[in-house]
């Protein structure tokens, strides 16, 4: 994914898992701690929910989720890839997600065989990203308007993990595609969704806020 502020990635693959709190989560151990304990709802997935939802949506929804299926709030991330700290690096990272409230992205890296501990979040309203030499030493940091509009923008297009949060979304659709609407706080971002006639999600796109290499703050494609 592109347009976004902060350390590059590439090459990353995710898997849904439950985890615990890591250990570069550690000062912002509360936030982790209260988006991880949000109450599951009581009611689950079945394809009756979809009925008013554009058709290729319904289709996604009903490819991806079982019904009987408990609609979630939250999900866990781990992944892998590398990150742009002076030069790309190997990292592992694990996020704690919750669409439309907030996410918490933790990650460890190395720099001359020292560990470099960060974080990337939107809790309340409030993006900042942090990285620190051994968990120590302030190396980044960046916490005001653009941090929090752009990781607002990560917030809406991230959904896609958590497919059991449709309901948070206003679902619209015309000639060019479907397209989910978050309000998030102040913000309010658009995703919109490729889906192929077998119900699998091809692709997401959507204008979102940044200053891709270096650029001067807008929004530009995030793809």
């Amino acid at each position: 994914m592109g347009g976004a502020i902060g350390p590059s990635c590439a090459g990353v693959t995710l898997v849904v898992v439950i985890l615990p709190r890591p250990a570069s989560a550690r000062r912002v151990r509360r936030e982790w701690d209260a988006l991880s304990s949000l109450r599951t709802s009581a009611d689950v997935f079945d394809r009756t929910r979809t009925a008013n939802l554009p058709r290729p949506v319904s289709k996604w929804l009903q490819h991806s989720i079982r019904d009987g299926t408990p609609l979630s709030r939250t999900a866990w991330l781990r992944m892998r890839g590398h990150i742009r700290i002076g030069a790309w690096r190997p990292f592992a990272a694990t996020q704690v997600l919750a669409p439309g409230i907030g996410f918490i992205w933790a990650a460890t890296a190395e720099v001359a065989g020292i560990p470099v501990l960060g974080y990337d979040k939107y809790v309340d309203g409030i993006g900042d990203i942090r990285w620190r030499i051994g968990g120590l030493v302030p190396l980044m940091s960046a916490q005001d308007t653009n941090i929090s509009t752009s990781a607002a923008g990560r917030l809406a297009a991230e959904f896609v993990f958590v497919p059991t949060a449709f309901a948070g979304a206003d679902w619209t659709s015309d000639d060019a595609g479907v397209h989910a609407t978050w309000r998030i706080d102040d913000h309010r971002e658009t995703v919109d969704l490729d889906v192929d006639a077998n119900g699998r999600l091809a692709g997401l796109h959507m204008q979102r806020w940044g200053n891709p290499n270096g650029a001067p703050f807008g929004r530009y494609p995030f793809v």
